[in-house]
Order: structure tokens, then sequence, then C-alpha cells
């Protein structure tokens, strides 16, 4: 089991690493493009005709990436006002439940996602001519994410995770007690 855990941990924290990358590019590519537009329309008279589509896709993009990345680090909506007055049983009991829907929507985006990319495959963006399912990609993309990320913490390998991109990530030398 610990191997498997290696496996899949390993697997997190590159799929983690990669989908943060790949959010801070297409931040700076969405402003580039809103700024390229501003100029080009209040200097020049004019308009980049794909502007307006394409940051609508990196920002639909940006949303259900950051979706996943802050399912990960558990920031979330929650309702904490009276959580902490709770006994420990019944937080344990109320961070169950917040598991299961967790992992239930990331389920339903993953596979309403993948249904709804699919079926709009066919038509394709007014101006960029793309298929219209590149629009929705990252939906299936960022569900199968929050699911496999929380399924990880319910099996309780979050220790082992190397997340924290701030500080350098501690090594949890502890064995597994599943």
């Amino acid at each position: 089991m610990k191997k498997l855990r290696d496996i899949l941990v390993g697997l997190f924290d590159i799929i983690f690493k990669i989908l943060f990358e790949y959010s801070k590019y297409v931040l700076i590519a969405i402003v580039a493009i809103v700024s390229a537009q501003v100029v080009a329309r209040n200097l020049f008279k004019g308009s980049i005709m794909w502007s307006q589509e394409v940051s609508l896709l990196l920002i639909v993009w940006m949303t259900f990436l950051s979706m996943a990345i802050g399912s990960e680090k558990n920031l979330h909506i929650g309702v904490e006002l009276f959580y902490s007055f709770f006994p420990k049983p019944i937080q344990k009991l109320c961070d169950g439940i917040n598991n299961v829907i967790v992992l239930m929507i990331g389920a339903f985006l993953g596979i309403y996602g993948t249904r709804l990319v699919i079926s709009t495959m066919s038509s394709t963006l007014a101006a960029t001519k793309w298929p219209a399912g590149v629009l929705y990609l990252m939906i299936p993309v960022g569900g199968w994410c929050m699911f496999f990320f929380k399924m990880l913490d319910c099996f309780g390998w979050k220790k082992y995770k190397k997340t924290d991109l701030d500080e350098k990530p501690e090594a949890a030398e502890e064995e597994e007690t599943v």
C-alpha cells in the first residue's frame, strides 16, 4: 500500500505543479490580451477580432483550474461560524460530509463536463473557428483533479503531498496507518 501511496502522491504533486504553473501563465495571457485590446481600441481605433473570445476562454479555463487548486488547499466556501464550538466527533462528521460533497461535485463536473465537451465539439466559436468544446475543456479537467485531490485526502495522504509552494515541503517520514 505504501508503494501505491507514493505513486499516487507523486502523480498528485506533478499534476498540482502543472496546474499551478499553467494557471500563472493563463492569468498573464488574459492580462496581456485584454491590455492589447484596450490599447488597440483607444490608440488605433481598431479591435483585435479574436481577443474577447480568447480572453473569455482563458477566464473559463482559469476558473475551473483555480477551483481544483482551491479545493486542494481547502479554500472553498465553508461555514465555520459554529464549527469550533462543536465537539471533536461532530467536527469529524462535518469534515466527512464536506469530503463527500467535494467528491460528488468533482465527479459531477468530470462526468457531465466530459459530456458537454464531446457534445459541443461539432460547433465552432465565431472569431477563432475553434471547436466550441475547447471553451469547456477545463470543466472535466478541473472536476477530475478536484475528485483526485480530495480522494487522496480521504485516504489520509495529505501529509505526504508537497503543495506548499511558498515553503519547503516537510518530509513525511511516518508510516501509513490506513
